[in-house]
């Protein structure tokens, strides 16, 4: 029985945060984060570039490396038009809403 009294006399309602829905200070916007991340796909493929030129030169005798380079490159590639399809899918579906 003492259990259910010590929860008795806690609130069930919880208490809202009253800076909900307002930016803070260290969040970034979806823009900035947008063009975060495509500097760093064209980093990668900057790198892959790089470091198939020096394996052509021979600077670089594993090609492992080369190959590790260049998927990581083409998977953030992938990435980044996946995920351009599904905002441009986003945006048809709402513009298809009857106001």
């Amino acid at each position: 029985m003492s259990s259910i009294n010590s929860i008795s006399g806690q609130s069930l309602i919880p208490e809202i945060d009253p800076k909900f829905g307002q930016k803070q200070q260290n969040e970034i916007s979806f823009a900035d984060r947008v063009k975060e991340i495509l500097g760093e796909v064209n980093d990668l493929q900057l790198d892959a570039g790089e470091i198939a030129e020096k394996f052509a030169r021979g600077e670089i005798e594993d090609i492992h490396d080369v190959m590790i380079a260049a998927e990581k490159a083409s998977v953030g590639l992938e990435l980044v038009l996946e995920v351009r399809n599904k905002l441009i899918d986003a945006y048809r579906e709402i513009s298809r809403m009857s106001m």
